[in-house]
């Protein structure tokens, strides 16, 4: 079983094209990724709303584009994509996903994955920027 981490995109980025690691640029998904990389996982991937499943190293133009603006079909078929993607770089039935993304990054793509922890559930951003500045600023 390898550990996998799945971080939303996020609307702040950059205004260049830049590897995806680097591209966002909120708080969120600065702490997001630096606390993904202290758990050192097997694999970490960025949803993105616009290209589904990403590596950090990926490059791409900023792109204006979220799930939340998606109607619930649209939604339905990004998750098909993401999943499909999935499934040609993890086990999706033996893997456990640690999600650091919102409920319409993961709503559709819970129903695939056998085994997930979704740490932040529940919390508004600022209790989740509270909750991973403790644990980045422990490591």
């Amino acid at each position: 079983m390898n550990n996998i981490i799945l971080i939303s995109c996020v609307k702040k980025k950059l205004s260049y094209k830049a590897k995806a690691k680097e591209l966002y640029i909120s708080p969120l998904f600065k702490y997001n990724l630096r606390y993904a990389q202290s758990l050192n996982p097997d694999k970490i991937f960025i949803l993105s709303a616009k290209y589904g499943l990403t590596n950090l190293e990926d490059s791409f133009e900023p792109y204006n584009e979220t799930l939340n603006d998606m109607s619930r079909d649209k939604n339905k078929l990004w998750a098909e994509k993401v999943i499909k993607q999935l499934s040609k770089k993890t086990n999706i039935k033996k893997d456990l996903f640690l999600f650091l993304a919102g409920e319409r990054y993961r709503k559709y793509l819970l129903p695939h994955l056998s085994h997930y922890k979704i740490p932040l559930q529940g919390l508004g951003i600022g209790k989740q920027l509270k909750y991973l500045k403790k644990r980045v600023s422990n490591e």
